[in-house]
């Protein structure tokens, strides 16, 4: 175990080092480099901070007014028929939006019902097996100035659905 403990440790400067030699051995101005690649980082973060933002104020205001109840609340019928319990719903519609609001609505899932619950074991695997399709749409295809994105929100919602329902099957299972 310490073994590991000290190579983990190593891992990031041998890392670091290698990149500082490997540069060096093609002829490559490391620094200039690495200062290239800031400015261009901080380019894409001043490009997409407007999308994020709106992101995260329009999920907090979803969140917060009371829209998402009643969101659930239509969706309710939908959730019965693949056996969704309706406190899963918001969850799974926050999710498409931001993977950090959803994480606040599993907490409060735990806190109420429990993780060990079949609603808590839900909301765990509909978490590890459904991705925020509308944040990575936004923010990869601004980053990239995509502007036909095709099938893109058909497969992503598509895809959605098969771990819903395969969440569904697999806690199910585990009760």
């Amino acid at each position: 175990m310490k073994l590991i403990m000290e190579v983990s440790n190593l891992i990031i400067p041998l890392f670091i080092l290698y990149i500082l030699l490997f540069g060096m051995t093609k002829k490559v101005k490391v620094y200039d480099a690495f200062i290239k690649g800031a400015k261009d980082g901080l380019l894409i973060v001043y490009n997409l901070a407007p999308t994020l933002i709106g992101l995260l104020v329009g999920t907090g205001v979803l969140r917060e007014s009371g829209a998402l109840n009643g969101l659930a609340n239509l969706l309710t019928p939908f959730g019965e028929f693949f056996k969704v319990p309706k406190e899963i719903i918001p969850l799974m519609v926050v999710k498409l939006f931001s993977g950090s609001a959803a994480t606040g609505l599993l907490l409060d899932i735990y806190h109420t019902f429990g993780p060990d619950s079949y609603i808590g074991t839900l909301a765990s695997i509909l978490m590890s097996c459904t991705e925020t399709v509308l944040y990575c749409m936004s923010v990869y295809f601004m980053s990239v100035n995509v502007s036909k994105t095709r099938w893109t929100l058909a497969g992503g919602l598509l895809s959605t659905l098969a771990g819903l329902i395969m969440s569904v099957v697999l806690a199910t299972v585990m009760q």
